[in-house]
């Protein structure tokens, strides 16, 4: 089961552009660009955890996380702060009285995504694309996590760092669409200097490797990739 985190952001692109990222790594997003409407939505649906702005027109980020933590259906829910503010009072004030974790603006969607799993771990939680076994498998594909091993039809492949890391974002990610910048900032990272046709041709050197199985793993005209079941 997926875990529901509840979004309180009032740049509509940075609200729209995060959920949907979050949405890819399994979690389920609950969105909200009031202060007012987050504290409406978790009083009916009460979240796991709560991604909050601290800039918000009408009741700030600070007000919201005190009404959370004044209610008893959300008080033991954690918050993590978003903010452009690189002040060391307002830091301390976030972590002291509201927040597990406080995040400054420019946001890197990898850094959030895991300073998020570090908050579930610790609450013993995780999102439905988190593995709990060293075994990831999809049909005759079968990849060891602990010994970064790739098996099809039970004969061991040999695989690049950089081929398994892919693999496995399209195992976790089956049936949904992977967008080529999605692969670049996921696998390769903000600083890492690589075009979307090198994507294509390590995709194509999966599919090779992956014989008959490699099939599964179809192009989205335009867009990316996505491994059918």
């Amino acid at each position: 089961m997926s875990c529901h985190i509840l979004f309180i952001e009032d740049e509509v692109n940075l609200l729209n552009s995060l959920s949907f990222i979050l949405e890819q790594e399994g979690y389920s997003v609950l969105a909200a660009q009031t202060g007012e409407k987050g504290l409406e939505i978790a009083d009916k649906m009460t979240p796991d955890l709560v991604l909050l702005d601290i800039t918000l027109p009408g009741i700030d980020g600070f007000g919201v996380a005190q009404k959370l933590k004044r209610s008893r259906k959300t008080e033991n829910v954690p918050i993590v702060m978003l903010t452009g503010s690189h002040l060391e009072d307002d830091m301390v004030n976030a972590l002291d009285n509201f927040a597990v974790d406080y995040i400054t603006k420019p946001i890197r969607p990898r850094v959030l995504i895991s300073r998020l799993k570090a908050v579930f771990r610790k609450m013993n939680l995780s999102s439905s694309q988190e593995e709990t076994e060293s075994v990831l498998q999809s049909g005759n594909i079968k990849l060891d996590l602990d010994t970064r091993e790739v098996f099809v039809l039970d004969e061991k492949t040999i695989f690049t760092k950089t081929e398994f890391d892919l693999l496995r974002l399209f195992i976790e990610r089956s049936e949904r669409v992977v967008s080529r910048s999605g692969i670049i900032e996921q696998i390769y990272g903000d600083d890492y200097s690589i075009t979307e046709r090198a994507v294509d041709f390590q995709v194509y050197s999966i599919r090779k490797k992956l014989g008959k199985e490699g099939k599964r793993i179809e192009s989205v005209r335009s867009i990316g990739y996505i491994l059918r079941v």
